[in-house]
């Protein structure tokens, strides 16, 4: 859909090589990381020494087709079709793994910038949860791969997400500030508890991790929230669910859905309104992104209970705390009228999830959604937020 002027799409993703995690990983840790094992014409990720599903084909050929189950996202399966029916594959495209041609791809697409983000590491820290050594080790390498292949703002039109967990705070820290000295401008942390090893976990709004989010606010890099495996598979288990995500498993347990479903991103954030960060850090810039948005309304009316009944718990009100902090990117099949009416269209930014199955064939077909919107808050959505995420000139 030409728009007339080229959108800034805040969720685009690559296919990781196969030696993304390897490359530039510390021997000593090659036993404990990452580890690709080919048997016959099989390619498997090993991660911790167990097998990783998380997606299914870590080669990516053949890949999904973008956009092809859009249909099973929006609700819209017509009768009599087999929902698994809708899933196509083809061969790996070059825009997927190389930047050039990315580029070229991204224009012909009318975008004139996009926020790109990883697909299998968004599986990578939960297997590596309890072996916090080897998490902050195997995200080191993985952010220089991600340098190598695809730089931190290249050509300005390709601005990639650096990955940082906030597992050991120290090394978070050092990461946190190799990757500013490096040019990053924006980082992804996965909305999750913070593993804390020995089977414990921290909250993302605890004291030990405020020197990162200082950092952060004082360099003006916003956060990306991406959706990513945040272990919740925990609770899908308690109800006879599975144990590990696995991705297009046709068999999954459809309760198991229910139960996780947009509770990680509900979660994460309430953990930084409700233990202080955005008043201790009242410049810090997040944005969820490929997490849908009902979820803000359902934590606005959380908040706004609790601080009712322990009020001395709250520095600020919840609700305005999200308006002020908080970019949301929507899916495309929910009520963005309502969403604007809640938060502000202000703080509503298009990501299309291009080039994953769910996602958009084209991206701007997210315009699409925006009916009940004006050309100037059409604008804002489709171009001039994201650019104020990234902290772009509108220009």
């Amino acid at each position: 859909m030409d728009l007339g002027y080229e959108a800034v799409d805040l969720d685009h993703h690559y296919y990781e090589s196969l030696d993304a995690f390897t490359r530039h990983l510390d021997p000593a840790f090659a036993q404990r990381g990452v580890q690709v094992v080919t048997a016959g014409r099989r390619t498997r990720i090993l991660v911790g020494g167990r097998v990783c599903n998380f997606v299914p084909n870590p080669t990516f050929d053949p890949i999904i087709v973008p956009g092809c189950i859009e249909l099973l996202f929006r609700g819209e399966v017509p009768e009599g079709v087999d929902p698994r029916s809708l899933m196509q594959v083809e061969p790996l495209r070059a825009e997927y793994q190389d930047r050039d041609a990315r580029v070229r791809s991204i224009a012909d697409q009318h975008l004139s910038a996009v926020v790109m983000l990883p697909t299998l590491e968004c599986g990578i820290e939960e297997a590596l949860k309890d072996d916090v050594p080897a998490t902050m080790a195997t995200l080191s390498a993985f952010n220089r791969w991600i340098e190598e292949d695809w730089g931190w703002a290249y050509q300005d039109r390709i601005f990639s997400t650096a990955c940082l967990s906030l597992a050991d705070p120290e090394a978070a820290l050092a990461e946190l500030d190799s990757l500013i000295e490096r040019g990053v401008r924006i980082v992804h942390i996965r909305p999750a508890p913070v593993p804390a090893g020995d089977g414990r976990s921290r909250s993302l709004g605890h004291p030990s991790h405020d020197p990162v989010w200082a950092r952060l606010e004082q360099a003006g890099i916003p956060v990306a929230f991406h959706l990513a495996d945040s272990g919740y598979n925990t609770f899908a288990t308690m109800w006879g669910g599975d144990e590990r995500f696995e991705g297009y498993n046709p068999n999954a347990s459809v309760l198991g859905k229910v139960v996780v479903a947009d509770r990680a991103i509900h979660d994460t954030i309430a953990s930084l309104v409700v233990d202080g960060v955005f008043w201790r850090f009242p410049g810090l810039r997040v944005a969820s992104i490929e997490n849908g948005s009902d979820w803000v309304a359902l934590l606005a009316k959380r908040l706004k209970k609790q601080a009712n009944q322990t009020p001395w718990a709250f520095q600020d009100d919840g609700l305005e705390t999200i308006r002020r902090n908080v970019w949301v990117t929507p899916y495309y099949e929910e009520d963005l009228e309502a969403l604007a009416e809640l938060i502000g269209v202000e703080r509503i930014v298009f990501g299309s999830d291009f080039p994953h199955g769910e996602g958009l064939a084209e991206p701007t077909d997210f315009a699409k959604e925006l009916t009940g919107f004006g050309a100037d808050d059409v604008h804002r959505i489709m171009r001039d937020n994201g650019l104020e995420l990234l902290g772009l000139p509108a220009a």
